[in-house]
Protein backbone atom coordinates (compact mmCIF):
# COMPACT_ATOMS: atom_id res chain seq x y z
CA UNK A 1 0.00 0.00 0.00
CA UNK A 2 1.16 3.21 -0.62
CA UNK A 3 2.41 5.44 2.43
CA UNK A 4 0.11 8.15 1.39
CA UNK A 5 -2.89 6.21 1.52
CA UNK A 6 -1.92 4.18 4.29
CA UNK A 7 -1.87 7.80 6.68
CA UNK A 8 -4.83 8.39 5.61
CA UNK A 9 -6.75 5.24 6.73
CA UNK A 10 -5.27 5.16 10.07
CA UNK A 11 -6.06 8.90 10.75
CA UNK A 12 -8.70 11.63 9.70
CA UNK A 13 -6.33 13.51 7.00
CA UNK A 14 -7.02 13.29 3.37
CA UNK A 15 -4.36 12.37 1.15
CA UNK A 16 -3.47 16.26 0.35
CA UNK A 17 -2.96 16.58 4.06
CA UNK A 18 -1.07 12.82 4.33
CA UNK A 19 1.26 14.49 1.25
CA UNK A 20 1.71 17.88 3.20
CA UNK A 21 3.16 15.60 6.52
CA UNK A 22 5.09 13.75 4.97
CA UNK A 23 6.99 16.30 3.37
CA UNK A 24 7.85 17.50 6.77
CA UNK A 25 9.55 14.91 7.56
CA UNK A 26 7.59 13.67 10.25
CA UNK A 27 6.81 10.25 9.07
CA UNK A 28 8.97 7.28 10.30
CA UNK A 29 8.67 4.47 8.45
CA UNK A 30 10.88 1.40 11.12
CA UNK A 31 12.49 4.31 12.28
CA UNK A 32 13.77 5.97 9.04
CA UNK A 33 12.12 9.48 7.91
CA UNK A 34 10.66 8.85 4.63
CA UNK A 35 8.96 11.88 2.41
CA UNK A 36 8.14 10.13 -0.74
CA UNK A 37 4.03 9.58 -0.22
CA UNK A 38 4.78 6.72 -3.22
CA UNK A 39 6.81 4.41 -0.86
CA UNK A 40 5.03 1.18 -0.60
CA UNK A 41 4.67 -0.32 2.88
CA UNK A 42 3.24 -3.18 4.77
CA UNK A 43 1.79 -4.98 7.56
CA UNK A 44 5.12 -5.68 9.26
CA UNK A 45 6.31 -2.06 9.08
CA UNK A 46 6.31 0.08 11.85
CA UNK A 47 5.05 3.76 11.03
CA UNK A 48 4.92 6.81 13.16
CA UNK A 49 4.15 10.71 13.04
CA UNK A 50 7.09 12.34 14.89
CA UNK A 51 6.61 16.52 15.33
CA UNK A 52 9.01 16.38 17.96
CA UNK A 53 7.19 16.60 21.05
CA UNK A 54 5.56 13.15 20.93
CA UNK A 55 5.52 9.84 18.67
CA UNK A 56 2.15 8.28 17.81
CA UNK A 57 2.22 4.90 15.98
CA UNK A 58 -0.04 4.59 13.31
CA UNK A 59 -2.28 1.40 12.99
CA UNK A 60 -4.05 1.34 9.57
CA UNK A 61 -8.06 0.48 9.55
CA UNK A 62 -9.01 -2.86 8.16
CA UNK A 63 -9.88 -2.63 4.37
CA UNK A 64 -13.05 -2.44 3.54
CA UNK A 65 -15.30 -4.81 0.49
CA UNK A 66 -18.51 -3.93 -0.03
CA UNK A 67 -21.14 -5.34 -2.95
CA UNK A 68 -23.57 -3.06 -3.96
CA UNK A 69 -26.84 -2.85 -6.94
CA UNK A 70 -25.67 -0.57 -9.11
CA UNK A 71 -29.06 1.79 -10.39
CA UNK A 72 -29.09 2.91 -13.54
CA UNK A 73 -27.81 6.62 -14.90
CA UNK A 74 -24.98 6.83 -12.29
CA UNK A 75 -21.37 6.12 -13.10
CA UNK A 76 -19.08 4.31 -11.41
CA UNK A 77 -16.29 7.09 -10.79
CA UNK A 78 -14.88 8.72 -7.86
CA UNK A 79 -16.15 11.89 -9.30
CA UNK A 80 -19.32 13.27 -10.27
CA UNK A 81 -19.50 13.98 -14.37
CA UNK A 82 -22.63 13.79 -16.41
CA UNK A 83 -24.64 11.73 -14.02
CA UNK A 84 -23.52 10.94 -9.91
CA UNK A 85 -20.98 8.75 -8.28
CA UNK A 86 -22.16 5.54 -7.17
CA UNK A 87 -20.24 6.13 -3.84
CA UNK A 88 -22.87 9.24 -3.06
CA UNK A 89 -24.97 5.27 -2.36
CA UNK A 90 -21.89 4.38 0.36
CA UNK A 91 -22.70 5.67 3.77
CA UNK A 92 -19.41 5.00 5.48
CA UNK A 93 -16.69 6.92 6.21
CA UNK A 94 -14.33 8.09 3.34
CA UNK A 95 -16.76 6.80 0.99
CA UNK A 96 -14.68 8.28 -2.09
CA UNK A 97 -11.35 6.76 -0.51
CA UNK A 98 -12.98 3.67 -1.76
CA UNK A 99 -12.78 2.36 -5.50
CA UNK A 100 -14.75 0.26 -7.74
CA UNK A 101 -13.20 -2.95 -8.81
CA UNK A 102 -14.86 -3.59 -12.66
CA UNK A 103 -16.92 -0.29 -13.59
CA UNK A 104 -20.35 -1.01 -15.21
CA UNK A 105 -21.82 1.56 -18.21
CA UNK A 106 -23.65 4.38 -16.92
CA UNK A 107 -27.03 3.00 -18.30
CA UNK A 108 -26.32 -0.42 -16.87
CA UNK A 109 -27.61 -1.77 -13.47
CA UNK A 110 -26.23 -4.59 -11.09
CA UNK A 111 -23.55 -5.92 -8.87
CA UNK A 112 -20.67 -3.46 -8.56
CA UNK A 113 -17.80 -4.75 -5.43
CA UNK A 114 -16.40 -1.67 -3.79
CA UNK A 115 -13.11 -1.30 -1.62
CA UNK A 116 -10.29 0.21 -0.80
CA UNK A 117 -7.69 -3.40 -0.66
CA UNK A 118 -6.12 -2.18 -3.99
CA UNK A 119 -4.19 -6.00 -4.03
CA UNK A 120 -7.73 -7.69 -4.04
CA UNK A 121 -9.17 -5.65 -6.85
CA UNK A 122 -6.39 -6.38 -8.96
CA UNK A 123 -7.68 -10.35 -8.68
CA UNK A 124 -10.79 -9.17 -10.27
CA UNK A 125 -9.71 -6.91 -12.69
CA UNK A 126 -6.20 -8.26 -14.14
CA UNK A 127 -7.05 -9.93 -17.57
CA UNK A 128 -3.96 -12.70 -16.27
CA UNK A 129 -6.96 -13.42 -13.85
CA UNK A 130 -9.80 -14.47 -16.60
CA UNK A 131 -12.10 -13.71 -14.00
CA UNK A 132 -15.25 -14.66 -15.14
CA UNK A 133 -18.12 -11.71 -15.01
CA UNK A 134 -21.96 -12.51 -15.62
CA UNK A 135 -24.61 -10.32 -17.52
CA UNK A 136 -28.30 -10.82 -18.31
CA UNK A 137 -28.66 -9.03 -21.52
CA UNK A 138 -32.21 -7.78 -22.81
CA UNK A 139 -31.93 -7.45 -27.44
CA UNK A 140 -33.75 -5.84 -29.81
CA UNK A 141 -33.88 -8.44 -32.03
CA UNK A 142 -34.97 -11.73 -31.51
CA UNK A 143 -32.66 -15.06 -31.56
CA UNK A 144 -35.14 -17.59 -33.23
CA UNK A 145 -34.43 -21.07 -32.39
CA UNK A 146 -33.34 -22.16 -35.27
CA UNK A 147 -30.20 -19.43 -34.97
CA UNK A 148 -29.38 -20.37 -30.82
CA UNK A 149 -27.05 -22.73 -31.73
CA UNK A 150 -24.62 -21.14 -33.93
CA UNK A 151 -24.54 -17.89 -32.26
CA UNK A 152 -24.25 -19.94 -29.08
CA UNK A 153 -21.03 -21.61 -30.62
CA UNK A 154 -19.62 -18.25 -32.45
CA UNK A 155 -19.86 -16.71 -28.93
CA UNK A 156 -17.65 -19.49 -27.57
CA UNK A 157 -15.15 -19.43 -30.39
CA UNK A 158 -14.66 -15.59 -30.23
CA UNK A 159 -16.49 -12.70 -31.37
CA UNK A 160 -14.50 -10.04 -33.75
CA UNK A 161 -15.19 -6.68 -32.46
CA UNK A 162 -14.81 -3.43 -34.45
CA UNK A 163 -11.53 -1.70 -34.45
CA UNK A 164 -10.07 -4.82 -32.37
CA UNK A 165 -6.96 -7.08 -33.74
CA UNK A 166 -8.22 -10.21 -31.97
CA UNK A 167 -11.06 -12.31 -31.28
CA UNK A 168 -12.72 -11.67 -28.06
CA UNK A 169 -12.09 -14.52 -25.56
CA UNK A 170 -14.64 -17.11 -25.34
CA UNK A 171 -17.94 -16.49 -23.92
CA UNK A 172 -20.37 -18.40 -22.89
CA UNK A 173 -24.00 -17.60 -24.02
CA UNK A 174 -27.24 -18.95 -22.60
CA UNK A 175 -30.72 -18.35 -24.11
CA UNK A 176 -33.44 -17.72 -21.38
CA UNK A 177 -36.03 -16.24 -24.29
CA UNK A 178 -35.64 -15.26 -27.61
CA UNK A 179 -34.70 -11.93 -26.69
CA UNK A 180 -33.36 -12.46 -22.85
CA UNK A 181 -29.32 -13.92 -22.85
CA UNK A 182 -27.11 -14.14 -20.25
CA UNK A 183 -23.37 -13.91 -21.33
CA UNK A 184 -20.40 -14.83 -19.03
CA UNK A 185 -16.95 -13.46 -20.26
CA UNK A 186 -13.73 -13.00 -18.78
CA UNK A 187 -12.49 -9.86 -20.36
CA UNK A 188 -13.47 -6.43 -19.49
CA UNK A 189 -13.11 -4.17 -23.12
CA UNK A 190 -14.91 -0.89 -23.34
CA UNK A 191 -18.48 -1.86 -23.93
CA UNK A 192 -17.87 -5.22 -24.35
CA UNK A 193 -21.28 -6.79 -24.27
CA UNK A 194 -22.82 -4.09 -26.13
CA UNK A 195 -19.85 -4.50 -29.24
CA UNK A 196 -20.18 -8.26 -29.29
CA UNK A 197 -23.88 -8.48 -29.75
CA UNK A 198 -23.72 -5.05 -32.63
CA UNK A 199 -20.89 -7.19 -34.15
CA UNK A 200 -23.52 -10.27 -34.91
CA UNK A 201 -26.10 -7.32 -36.07
CA UNK A 202 -28.11 -6.89 -32.98
CA UNK A 203 -28.41 -4.63 -30.53
CA UNK A 204 -28.37 -4.45 -26.30
CA UNK A 205 -31.50 -2.67 -25.22
CA UNK A 206 -31.06 -3.31 -21.15
CA UNK A 207 -28.02 -4.89 -19.43
CA UNK A 208 -27.88 -6.24 -15.72
CA UNK A 209 -24.45 -7.72 -14.22
CA UNK A 210 -25.61 -10.44 -12.12
CA UNK A 211 -22.05 -12.50 -10.96
CA UNK A 212 -18.89 -11.30 -10.54
CA UNK A 213 -16.45 -14.80 -9.92
CA UNK A 214 -17.92 -16.45 -7.45
CA UNK A 215 -20.28 -13.56 -6.18
CA UNK A 216 -23.41 -13.48 -6.79
CA UNK A 217 -25.62 -10.25 -6.57
CA UNK A 218 -27.53 -10.35 -3.23
CA UNK A 219 -31.40 -10.80 -4.25
CA UNK A 220 -32.21 -8.59 -1.31
CA UNK A 221 -30.79 -5.59 -2.32
CA UNK A 222 -32.38 -2.95 -4.50
CA UNK A 223 -31.22 -0.62 -6.72
CA UNK A 224 -28.90 1.58 -4.55
CA UNK A 225 -28.32 -0.44 -1.44
CA UNK A 226 -25.44 -2.35 -0.44
CA UNK A 227 -23.93 -4.56 1.80
CA UNK A 228 -20.25 -5.71 3.10
CA UNK A 229 -19.13 -8.63 1.93
CA UNK A 230 -18.97 -12.09 4.02
CA UNK A 231 -15.39 -13.69 4.31
CA UNK A 232 -16.27 -16.05 1.99
CA UNK A 233 -17.14 -13.86 -0.68
CA UNK A 234 -13.85 -11.92 0.49
CA UNK A 235 -12.13 -14.96 0.39
CA UNK A 236 -12.99 -16.16 -3.13
CA UNK A 237 -10.57 -13.93 -5.04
Amino acid sequence: MRLDKFICKSTELTRTEAKKLLKSGEVKVNGEVIKNPATQVHENNTITLDNGASEQVLSARSSRYIMMHKPQDTICSNVDEIYPSILHYIEVDKAFDLHIAGRLDADTTGLVLITDDGRWSHNIITPKKDCAKTYRVWLRNSITEDKQAALIEHFDQGIQLQGEKNLTKPAILKIITEDEVLLTITEGKYHQVKRMFAAVGNKVVGLHREKIGAISLDESLEEGQWRYLTEEEINSF
